[in-house]
């Protein structure tokens, strides 16, 4: 049993927590110095005492802990998880019977409840990431819980947090049933993706680009030449192919990104030498594109929130403009530019002021065709609107 500690509310974040707000924040809180282990249940109370909520204390980048709880009395273990689990399989009653799809998230955190906690699921497999020590110590209940309330083949993990030499009990990321074959082919849409559940800190794919990926394949790639800037492994690029581009352009840093592109290609029995792949800087690609003077019919912009390579330092807040910048000296008149960020610190209607600024600083022109947040499997809590942190605008340039 996890021990419980109250703790005090600064008199002008009452009123936030009443209102339901999740994320437990370090400047909301009296009294950190009466708590030392993570995975400690808080009551969180006001000045007079009185119950406002409880949680968890768990470090993640976001916080100091997740409420999870306006009941005084719910106890936090295994019960309360089966209840938050089962009621968001529920939610994703129809992704489980889909055969297009086969790989979505059942489980979005905050979203369904529980901050710090995401599990997804790749045709039979469940994978849990853990965002922080504190909710990794609930680990035997969750899983308990998970076990309890789906059929499974095996179940993975990930751990997202630095421990800081503290001892964990296990460093594998397959926990139980049977180990999934590498790679495990999961379907999106129709298409198929390789991924690797106990390969690192990523699995191949980001779930949450599912929505846009098949707008382009549906909608923008037939006859079109596409470059897919910050590439990972590919999967804007596939779906561009599958859609009918005429050639595909992949640019991305890492090393592994041209083997595991070229893996996503074989697996949906596209040609790979219709298909550019590049291991290169991107602001050195732009570089070059623009002396060698190419250009595309679409280009897609899906950096990371934060980036450093040898040359370059990127942060999304700050150089998303000149990104756009680069992008809109290299994309045809007519042409589609697919601006993406998962960056949590700025929402849709700041990300539309750098496109604004991108095009007026380039004396340029441009429509917004359409934008997008996360899908649905990706449940997002209403009082916490930094976990909607998805934002993509296709814009096209009119000249």
């Amino acid at each position: 049993m996890h021990k419980e500690i109250d703790l005090s509310i600064k008199p002008a974040y009452v009123k936030e927590y009443q209102n339901e707000y999740p994320l437990i924040s370090k400047e909301s809180i009296m009294d950190w110095s009466k708590i030392t282990e993570e995975g400690t249940v808080v009551n969180l109370v006001d000045d007079r005492k009185k119950f406002i909520c409880k949680g968890y204390y768990g470090r993640q980048n976001k916080g100091y802990g997740w409420v999870l709880s306006l009941k005084k009395e719910e106890k936090i273990d295994v019960s309360y998880f089966v209840k938050k689990i089962r009621s968001a399989i529920q939610y994703r009653e129809k992704f489980y019977t889909s055969k297009i799809t086969t790989a979505f998230r059942v489980f979005n955190g905050e979203g369904d409840g529980i901050g710090g906690l995401t599990i997804d699921y790749f045709d039979g497999f469940y994978l849990l990431t853990w965002y922080s020590i504190g909710i990794y110590k609930f680990k035997n209940a969750i899983l308990d819980a998970l076990k309890s309330s789906v059929e499974y083949k095996g179940i993975y993990q990930k751990k997202r947090f630095d421990a800081k030499g503290q001892y964990l009990d296990d460093t594998d990321d397959f926990i139980c049933g049977e180990k999934a074959p590498e790679p495990l082919i999961v379907k999106e849409n129709g298409a198929n993706f390789a991924i690797y559940l106990d390969d690192g800190a990523m699995v191949g794919v980001f779930l949450d680009q599912k929505d846009v990926r098949k707008t382009i394949r549906d909608k923008y790639s037939k006859g079109k030449t596409v470059l897919n800037t910050f590439s990972y492994t590919g999967a804007f690029s596939v779906f561009a192919a599958l859609g009918g581009a005429t050639k595909t352009t992949s640019v991305d840093l890492a090393n592994r990104s041209r083997s595991k592109t070229e893996e996503q290609f074989r697996v949906n029995n596209i040609d790979l030498t219709k298909q550019n792949i590049i291991v290169e800087d991107v602001f050195n690609y732009f570089k070059y594109a623009v002396r060698k003077k190419l250009s595309f019919d679409m280009v897609v912009l899906d950096p990371p929130s934060f980036a450093r390579s040898k040359k370059h330092t990127f942060s999304a807040s700050k150089d998303y403009v000149k990104l756009l910048k680069e992008a809109i000296q290299i994309t045809n008149n007519g042409g589609i530019i697919v601006a993406s960020t998962n960056a949590s610190n700025f929402d849709m209607k700041r990300f539309k002021t750098f496109i604004d600024k991108a095009f007026k600083e380039l004396n340029g022109k441009y429509s917004i065709e359409e934008t997008f947040s996360l899908p649905k499997d990706f449940k997002v809590n209403e009082k916490f609107k930094e976990g909607n942190y998805l934002k993509v605008v296709f814009i096209r340039k009119l000249f």
